[in-house]
């Protein structure tokens, strides 16, 4: 391992707890009734609102994946899209795997990309059967109704999202968690959220199965569909830290129902330590993104707050994120010279706004792209990514470096990945390269 620690000129004195509230919550309490009188139904009174938290402790994401607008391949299958509507009287099940863990748990789902209002009939969670990720069946005896304001649904505006009640739920750390929707309406739109990179088997089934404890001739998919986020209710210590990147934190090249993405993997490292284990990982990455224009997802600018400054309980950021702004760029010098004074000025923005509220900031060094596609003939791009590394190392602008580079490279040619951790496109990491990024990682810078 390689690392440097940057001179603290430019560090917040003292991390601080924060828990920001996303004003796109919607309260749900009335929604239910409107609902029924439209469908000229007679709604049932809404169940009591949940007791509030106890004191002593906080929210803090526990677990989050990137919310994306669904490209087409993406799409839940025939006949779960249809025209003009998706999901239409079925059961979503999905297992999450989660970084720390805590005895209470909320969800909080996602339509910001919706093309309509997402109206959610049911939610329920569970264990999964023998705690696998990746399975319809779950735990007997384990299943929970999770509720909205009391209710048991909610309509989620175009562009929003909601935050449950709190369930008492208890979850270990490291441990997979199932989340049961049902839709009885589905969306009245194409356009719907998701998570394409899942790592993780989901399931979907005609009919309403929230209680069942399998789903036999389920389809599999491997997307999650809605959920943005699950938090646990944390001691006074207990925080976050989010990883900014693209599809090599996303875990291209990872095992499927393996939750061995790097994220992962360092996560376990932190909760194996009395002092840092009560830090979540948050994994805040989409396959293809871009820090500096939109790609597969919003550029890293633009979601910065929804994704790094709005989740609770953020005390560190880690920004491994700009291969696909190298690669994407002209192969020309002017082109890579021109990239690189961009992407530090990025990075400079992503540090001020982060410090603004007494987030520290760890730059991750660019991994190398020798022999993909991205590397181009003249090596303008390499010289990028090396003028982007040598900018990390020095500047003295993050609150820490974390030498990615150093640590999977190939010591005999410096340009490309270890052949033990290449995938075999020479950009994304097997799981054993993903362990190295995870140990690579100082526990110190955690403490």
């Amino acid at each position: 391992m390689n690392l440097r620690r940057t001179p603290s000129t430019r560090r917040p004195s003292s991390p601080r707890r924060i828990a920001v509230a996303v004003t796109a919550v919607v309260a749900c309490c009335a929604v239910p009734s409107a609902v029924a009188a439209a469908r000229g139904e007679t709604a049932a009174p809404p169940a009591p609102t949940a007791a509030p938290a106890p004191a002593g402790g906080h929210w803090v994401h526990t677990w989050s994946a990137t919310p994306q607008l669904t490209e087409p391949a993406n799409m839940p299958p025939a006949p779960y899209t249809r025209a003009d509507r998706v999901l239409a009287d079925t059961t979503v099940r999905q297992t999450v795997h989660l970084s720390t863990g805590g005895q209470r748990v909320r969800l909080r789902l996602s339509n910001a990309f919706g093309g309509t209002d997402l109206p959610v009939t049911g939610v329920s969670l569970a264990r999964p059967a023998d705690g696998m990720a990746g399975t319809a069946a779950v735990a007997p005896g384990s299943t929970r109704r999770v509720t909205f304001g009391g209710s048991p649904g909610i309509d989620i505006p175009r562009g929003a999202q909601a935050v449950s009640d709190p369930v008492d739920f208890p979850v270990p750390a490291d441990g997979n968690l199932t989340v049961t929707l049902y839709l009885a309406q589905g969306q009245a739109s194409t356009d719907i959220t998701s998570h394409p990179g899942s790592r993780t088997t989901s399931y979907l089934l005609t009919g309403d199965h929230l209680d069942d404890g399998d789903l036999p001739g389920a389809t599999p998919v491997d997307h999650w569909y809605f959920l943005g986020g699950v938090e646990a209710w944390s001691p006074r210590e207990g925080s976050a830290a989010v990883v900014l990147g693209d599809s090599l934190t996303d875990g291209r090249g990872s095992t499927t129902n393996h939750n061995d993405r790097w994220p992962d993997q360092f996560g376990t490292r932190l909760h194996a330590r009395t002092g840092t284990r009560d830090i979540a990982v948050v994994n805040q990455a989409a396959g293809g993104n871009r820090v500096l224009h939109d790609g597969l997802g919003p550029n890293a600018l633009a979601r910065l707050d929804r994704d790094v400054l709005a989740t609770s309980g953020v005390t560190r950021l880690i920004v491994f994120e700009g291969i696909n702004d190298i690669g994407t760029a002209d192969p020309t010098q002017a082109a890579a010279q021109q990239v690189t004074r961009e992407l530090i000025g990025a990075y400079r923005q992503i540090v001020a706004r982060a410090h603004a509220q007494g987030i520290r900031v760890y730059g991750a060094t660019l991994t190398p792209l020798g022999g993909n596609t991205y590397d181009d003939p003249a090596g303008a791009h390499e010289a990028a990514r090396q003028a982007v590394n040598r900018w990390i190392r020095t500047s003295g602008v993050f609150d820490a470096v974390i030498d990615f580079d150093a640590a999977v490279r190939d010591p005999a040619a410096p340009r490309q990945l270890l052949p033990a951790y290449d995938t075999g496109d020479h950009l994304h990491l097997d799981p054993a390269g993903y362990r190295a990024l995870a140990d690579a990682v100082p526990l110190r810078l955690f403490r």
